[in-house]
Order: C-alpha cells, then sequence, then structure tokens
C-alpha cells in the first residue's frame, strides 16, 4: 500500500516542479493583436511594472540632461544611474516574476545591472561620448523589448 502512494506523491511533486519550471521561462503570454507578445498580468501588477519603466526612462533623462550640462553634472548623472540599478529590482514580487516570460526577464535584469555599471563608469570619470554609447546599447534594448512586448489587464 505505501509503494502505490510513495509513487503517486512522487509523480505529483515531478509534475509539479516541471509546471514551476515551464511558468519560470514562459510566463503568462499570448499571441498579441499587434503582433507583439501579451504578457497577462493582473491590473495593479501591470501598472507596478509600468511605474518601473517610467523610473528606468526618467534615470536615462537624467544622465542625458546632466551630460547636455556644461560642465556635466556628474553627481546628478550617477544618482540617476545608481536608482534605476539593481537596488531597484531587489523587492519585485516573486508572483510578477513568475508571470513574465524569460527572455523579458533578461532583458529587465540586464538594464538594471548596466545602469549599475553606468554609475559606476560616471564615478570613474568616463567621457561623455563613452557614457552616451553606454546609454545608447540600454535605449536599444529598452525599443527591443517594447517591439516584442505589450502588457494586458486580466480580467
Amino acid at each position: 500500500m505505501k509503494q502505490p502512494i510513495c509513487m503517486i506523491a512522487v509523480a505529483l511533486w515531478v509534475v509539479t516542479i516541471a509546471l514551476g519550471a515551464w511558468l519560470l521561462v514562459e510566463g503568462v503570454k499570448r499571441p498579441g493583436s499587434d503582433g507583439r507578445i501579451e504578457i497577462r498580468l493582473a491590473a495593479s501588477e501591470r501598472d507596478l511594472i509600468l511605474s518601473e519603466m517610467r523610473l528606468l526612462l526618467k534615470a536615462v533623462d537624467g544622465v542625458v540632461r546632466g551630460l547636455g550640462e556644461l560642465p556635466p553634472d556628474m553627481k546628478a548623472m550617477e544618482a540617476a544611474a545608481r536608482g534605476a540599478g539593481m537596488g531597484m529590482a531587489a523587492d519585485v514580487n516573486p508572483a510578477i516574476m513568475l508571470k513574465l516570460p524569460l527572455s523579458f526577464k533578461q532583458m529587465g535584469m540586464s538594464i538594471h545591472r548596466d545602469m549599475d555599471a553606468l554609475a559606476d563608469a560616471i564615478v570613474q570619470k568616463e567621457t561623455p561620448q563613452q557614457i552616451l554609447q553606454r546609454v545608447s546599447s540600454m535605449t536599444a534594448r529598452c525599443t527591443t523589448c517594447h517591439d516584442l512586448y505589450r502588457f494586458s489587464a486580466e480580467r
């Protein structure tokens, strides 16, 4: 009697792990009506992700504005970049992360890491041209992500 129960328990455990791994990679998505991949989130989750994207855009704006000043405001630029680094991503709800496709998560985390690297580069006094090249590399990923994905609220 114990052996069939153990086999069922192991089978259920394996299925649960497999489903969790699949969800971690695939997220909750479907083809969108505009050719992009539609990521389905609760309205509050979507709002949280979109507000994070706006904060990233404001950080880029802070760096670009700092570069436009003579002399460049290095402290303000560093603060803008650092504020959008990995510290910003540290407290994301794991339930939301499960719903996001792996490629989206990878792009997002790479942007946060690059914001920290940008802040470090500013501190190390890279030239404005080098800083702009870093920003350009990041915004290219932003536009790629926006070309690939869109969010919709679950009803």
